[in-house]
C-alpha cells in the first residue's frame, strides 16, 4: 500500500500540460524588430539652458517627441500605435539617463503639468499620455495631426 501511494504522489507531481511552468524565454518580452532613435543621454551644463528649456527646444525641433520609460507598458503602446502609423518619433526613455531622468521628468511636469509616462508631444503640442494619444487615434484626430506635419502613412493613404 505505501508503494501504490509513493507512486501516486510521483505521478501527481510529474510534469503535465497544466502544471508545468513556461520556460523563462516565454515569459520575457520578444525584442521589438523595429528600433526608435533614442536618447540615452542629455547634456547639461551650469551655463546652458535649463531643462524646462530644454524640454520646450526639443519638442520644438523634432515633431513628433515620446518621452518614455523602457519599461512602461503605456510608453510601448504609445510608440507602437506610432510605428503602425508609420511615424519615428524622438523617444526619450528618461530610466535611462539616471539621475538626469528623474530631473527631466520633474522638468516635464513643470511644463505640461503631467508627471506621468509617456509623455507625448506632436507639432510643438503637448498631447498628454497613452489614453489621450489613443483616444485622438480613435476620433480620427491623431492621424489628422499628424497628417498635417506629413507623418502619417495613413493619411498620405487616405490622400
Amino acid at each position: 500500500m505505501a508503494e501504490s501511494f509513493a507512486r501516486t504522489i510521483a505521478a501527481a507531481l510529474r510534469p503535465t500540460p497544466t502544471n508545468t511552468r513556461a520556460p523563462p524565454h516565454l515569459l520575457r518580452p520578444t525584442p521589438r524588430s523595429v528600433t526608435f532613435p533614442v536618447i540615452r543621454s542629455m547634456s547639461s551644463s551650469s551655463t546652458g539652458p535649463s531643462l524646462e528649456e530644454s524640454v520646450k527646444k526639443t519638442v520644438k525641433e523634432h515633431p513628433v517627441v515620446v518621452y518614455s520609460k523602457t519599461w512602461c507598458s503605456y510608453s510601448m503602446e504609445v510608440k507602437a500605435l506610432l510605428e503602425r502609423l508609420g511615424v519615428e518619433p524622438h523617444v526619450i526613455e528618461l530610466d535611462q539617463l539616471g539621475s538626469e531622468g528623474r530631473e527631466l521628468q520633474d522638468a516635464l511636469e513643470t511644463v505640461t503639468g503631467q508627471f506621468t509616462v509617456p509623455n507625448v508631444f506632436i507639432g510643438g503640442k503637448h498631447i498628454g499620455g497613452c489614453t489621450d494619444t489613443l483616444d485622438l487615434y480613435h476620433k480620427g484626430e491623431l492621424t489628422n495631426l499628424l497628417g498635417e506635419l506629413n507623418l502619417s502613412k495613413e493619411s498620405s493613404e487616405q490622400s
